[in-house]
């Protein structure tokens, strides 16, 4: 469980989040949404322990962030930037085995355990047939799916990853996701996960939290956000719900003015 209380970020004066109070459930699959600037990435920053709030409180498991050692912190929780950090000279199976330092070590001794941790991740993200291409001479979206590979190595409880699909081509994305809900089902890892997509959030999310300037505009299940007004509220524009055969949800699409449309 993460909780964030009375939690404040300002920069130069402005305040840029805030949020009274957040749980965020571990065996849940919960999509951030919003659009640029509304401060995802500020709270996933958060959540990640990779910036500090200006006031107020964090803890995982009713620890505080700031208490946990980096590497007490690593075995709990695994974060993929929005920006992917240089990896020059590292093939894709040394990028994956980094997952392991957490409970490794530098000088720690492998087991059978961290090799199979390894070779399922590079399997799972469909990546083992480049483990020995550099990881930085990669395309975006193999580089991307290299680094999920690394973060499923980890084998951390929770996965928090600030927009994944945003190099991936559409099938891709899809791929993604399927792999994110069947180790939340089958392996009971907690996901929190920005994205841009309503109707990709809308498939996969158990619970969606939308941000709007900086605050919480929205906080519900997928059938709860998919109505005219509150997807106007997150995002200033009306949409059309329509209605797909054998599906549960209808697919939101942005509802153009009538002079406009060909």
């Amino acid at each position: 469980m993460l909780e964030l209380h009375h939690v404040i970020v300002r920069h130069q004066q402005n305040t840029v989040l805030n949020i009274p109070e957040l749980r965020i459930a571990a065996q849940q699959i919960t999509v951030i949404l919003g659009h640029n600037g509304s401060g995802k990435s500020t709270l996933m920053k958060l959540l990640a322990r990779q910036q500090n709030p200006t006031q107020g409180r964090i803890c995982l498991n009713q620890h505080s962030l700031e208490r946990l050692s980096q590497r007490q912190l690593a075995q709990q929780l695994a974060y993929l930037p929005q920006r992917l950090p240089d990896v020059a000279g590292l093939t894709v199976t040394e990028l994956v085995r980094l997952g392991r330092f957490p409970w490794r070590g530098t000088l720690g001794r492998w087991k059978s355990s961290d090799h199979l941790a390894v070779q399922q991740a590079l399997r799972q993200t469909n990546v083992s047939h480049y483990g020995e291409q550099l990881a930085d001479q990669l395309s975006g979206g193999e580089r991307q799916r290299a680094w999920i590979a690394m973060l499923l190595a980890q084998q951390a409880p929770m996965l928090l990853l600030d927009e994944p699909t945003s190099a991936l081509d559409l099938s891709h994305q899809y791929d993604l996701m399927q792999l994110l809900r069947q180790l939340n089902q089958q392996q009971q890892r907690g996901i929190v996960v920005i994205l841009h997509d309503v109707n990709l959030a809308c498939r996969f999310a158990d619970r969606i939290l939308a941000l709007k300037q900086g605050q919480i505009c929205f906080d519900g299940s997928p059938q709860q956000l998919l109505t005219p007004a509150n997807l106007r509220k997150i995002y200033g524009l009306d949409f059309d719900l329509i209605k797909q055969a054998q599906q549960n949800l209808p697919v939101a699409a942005v509802a153009y003015p009538q002079e406009e449309q060909l």
